[in-house]
């Protein structure tokens, strides 16, 4: 009894012990207290602006995050990198405050794991491991929205320069095609489609293609989008047309095979953990009937 009770009180000890630093570090650094930032969120919900998040640990996180902003430093080539990867990403919040985010995530994992260095110590490198993967995993959150949005753009490429090859025999009016198109279009190439026609029909169509071609960083919509400022200027690029179809059909089809073949190694996978968990299972009955028949023969 008494050596379950000595862990219990270390771990009681070390919360109480956590808790109290955590109060002391909050008043050294003027962390607002929870009524004032639930007053401050109200106030700013009633004079007509959104804010996400309104639990009071959602508000404790926010305040965290900005005063790490506030200290985060980063060199100029890395802060224009991460500004450009969260403007394509739709996501509204400075560098700073990027990487603020992403280190409470590796520290709320790194604390939710602490807890074990208690009964197992060697488990140290456990909490350091869960706060350095969480944190690597929201840093190149941005980065991994944009490869998969541009994956998405780019599939339907195809479609879209046969849509344009086709509509071009009948119209040079190179919004009306995009406007065309965009009615059919996937979600993620309806946005972008959407932005482009919004910008063309408020400033300079050409200028509005290449922030097109800027946002989504692909080198095939590169060409289609050299094609249309082609067409705007009063060319008739039939062939270019027709050989850029081809080349991005061949590009979707090699997209689909490579597709294919990852499959079977995800679906291998899938068997072997499925197959791991059935020996468990098996192990644990197995284990606890051999257990319960030792207690009968040695009881």
């Amino acid at each position: 009894m008494s050596g379950m009770l000595v862990p219990a009180l270390r771990t009681a000890a070390a919360l109480a012990g956590g808790a109290g630093s955590a109060l002391i570090l909050f008043d050294i650094f003027r962390v607002p207290y929870f009524r004032t930032s639930h007053a401050l969120s109200s106030f700013v919900h009633r004079a007509g602006r959104k804010r996400r998040g309104s639990g009071r640990a959602d508000l404790l996180l926010e305040n965290l995050a900005d005063w790490i902003s506030k200290k985060v430093r980063i060199n100029e080539s890395r802060r224009m990198r991460l500004e450009t990867e969260l403007t394509a990403a739709d996501l509204k919040i400075s560098p700073e405050k990027h990487v603020a985010n992403c280190i409470v995530k590796g520290g709320l994992a790194g604390v939710a794991t602490l807890p074990l260095v208690l009964f197992f110590p060697p488990s140290l490198l456990l909490t350091a491991l869960a706060a350095v993967s969480v944190y690597t995993a929201a840093y190149d959150g941005p980065s991994k929205l944009n490869a998969a949005h541009r994956e998405a753009v780019e599939y339907e490429l195809p479609m879209f320069v046969a849509r344009i090859e086709n509509m071009l025999g009948r119209t040079r009016d190179v919004l009306a095609v995009l406007t065309s198109y965009r009615r059919n279009a996937g979600p993620d190439m309806a946005r972008e489609l959407g932005v482009t026609i919004a910008d063309m029909q408020s400033g300079n169509a050409r200028a509005a293609l290449a922030r097109f071609e800027s946002r989504v960083g692909s080198t095939m919509l590169s060409d289609v989008t050299r094609g249309l400022i082609a067409v705007m200027d009063g060319n008739d690029p039939v062939g270019y047309w027709t050989n850029l179809s081809s080349r991005l059909a061949d590009y979707q089809r090699q997209l689909l095979m490579r597709k294919a073949k990852e499959m079977p190694s995800k679906i291998n996978r899938l068997s072997f953990i499925l197959l791991l968990c059935v020996m468990l299972i098996y192990a644990v009955v197995i284990g606890g009937e051999l257990m319960r028949s030792l207690g009968v023969i040695f009881g």
